[in-house]
């Protein structure tokens, strides 16, 4: 594998661990590598403050994102679920999963996956999982 394709993932493990960098909150970022659970989700109120430090997702390899909040949406189309978290004016979280789980508008979940961030106001989560805190995910 060249250097290149390494590079990006080190990049941001570098930033997770740096002092000031996104895990300023005594090593509790929302953010981790790919596929590893962030040590705190991040609540509705503190997720626009974390993401503009962000790493740049054109630069980055895969990070994961963690939030935890109130469902405002739950849709399912046959195949995705679709569980949203936080909103207006906080920046709304949208999960994409397989299953709701029985979860309804209202319940407290705790979702983590892919971090894309569409706009200032949305960022989706895809591949991602969803439990209620204290569940697991």
């Amino acid at each position: 594998m060249p250097a290149s394709a390494v590079l990006p993932a080190a990049l941001v493990l570098a930033l997770a661990a740096a002092p000031g960098s996104l895990a300023r909150d005594k090593g509790e970022s929302p953010f981790a590598a790919a596929d590893a659970p962030p040590a705190k989700p991040a609540a509705c109120h503190e997720i626009r403050g974390l993401i503009r430090d962000a790493p740049d997702q054109e630069e980055a390899a895969r990070i994961d994102f963690g939030a935890v909040g109130p469902l405002s949406l739950v849709e399912h189309d046959g195949a995705l679920a679709y569980l949203g978290i936080c909103a207006e004016p906080d920046v709304r979280v949208l999960c994409v999963t397989y299953s709701t789980n029985g979860m309804q508008p209202g319940d407290v979940v705790a979702v983590t996956g892919g971090y894309q961030r569409v706009d200032e106001n949305l960022v989706i989560l895809d591949p991602c999982l969803a439990a209620r805190p204290g569940e697991g995910g």
